[in-house]
């Protein structure tokens, strides 16, 4: 089965260029000003949007990101809502991927069978779920495969040879590699070992290889989307989001230009790539 994921890497690697994946929160900073926002993205250069999920205690996201859940949360955001969003979302746009991204705690208490059907029928087409493990692939792995989702697996700088055939065993869609040790936000990405690794990963797999962690500039961005087929960008964008909130933490007329005239600029470094690279 072929995914909105698969259409848009093919459609890109015929364009000869990177795509430029964004991550957003959903909910961030509530729930009508983050579908504005997320409506957005795809018209300011977004080839894939990834939605982050809230939640209470994410592990490898760095104080932007949590704090952007924590937003979401208090906004009374929630799993079901999210997937409301995307509802939202696929009203005028039935072309660009769209990814959730999270823990599984959420989707556990969802009922894993019932928000695969959910996330289906609402337009999703892949899920990044952090702490699971290719162990636990029967977990929700395998049955997101049987429903049709791509499954998008992350591998890391720890990421050996020996490990990661099992990582990539059930994968698809793209391959995330996570550019720097530690949580997002936390440093800058190093083009040069980006490249390095990304050649290694590419001997296991045919799948897409997109880099997110440390990308926060046009210029950063162009330096990983002449390596990689993918440049993943979501502090800087979660950043913008809370430097145009007012002081109680809430949107203001800023807000969804703040996000979408920074993709503009990102993805304009990432489009500049192919040029760079030829």
């Amino acid at each position: 089965m072929t995914t909105r994921i698969d259409t848009r890497f093919a459609e890109l690697a015929k364009q000869g260029r990177s795509a430029f994946v964004t991550y957003v929160m959903a909910g961030d900073p509530d729930l009508k000003t983050s579908l504005d926002i997320v409506k957005a993205l795809p018209k300011a250069g977004a080839d894939v949007i990834e939605l982050g999920i809230p939640f209470t205690d994410p592990m490898a996201d760095g104080p932007s990101i949590q704090a952007a859940g924590l937003r979401a949360l208090k906004g009374g955001m929630t799993l079901k809502k999210t997937l409301e969003l995307v509802r939202g979302f696929r009203k005028d746009d039935n072309v660009t991927p769209l990814v959730l991204m999270g823990y599984y705690n959420p989707i556990y208490i969802y009922g894993v069978d019932k928000f695969l059907a959910d996330a289906r029928t609402a337009g999703v087409d892949g899920l990044i779920i952090v702490d699971l493990p290719p162990e636990e692939d029967d977990e929700l792995c395998i049955p997101a495969l049987k429903a049709g989702l791509n499954f998008i697996r992350l591998a890391t700088p720890t990421t050996d040879d020996k490990r990661l055939p099992a990582v990539l065993a059930n994968t698809s869609g793209f391959v995330y590699y996570v550019s720097i040790a530690g949580i997002t936000g936390a440093a800058a990405a190093d083009s040069k070992v980006v490249g390095e690794a990304v050649a290694r990963i590419k001997r296991h797999t045919r799948l897409p290889i997109c880099v997110g962690f440390g990308i926060r500039t046009p210029e950063a961005a162009r330096a990983i989307a002449e390596k990689a087929d993918g440049s993943v960008v979501g502090t800087a964008l979660v950043d913008a989001l809370q430097g145009s909130l007012d002081a109680e933490g809430r949107a203001t007329p800023k807000t969804v230009t703040a996000v979408a005239d920074l993709v503009a600029a990102l993805a304009q470094g990432v489009r500049g790539a192919k040029q760079a690279a030829e």
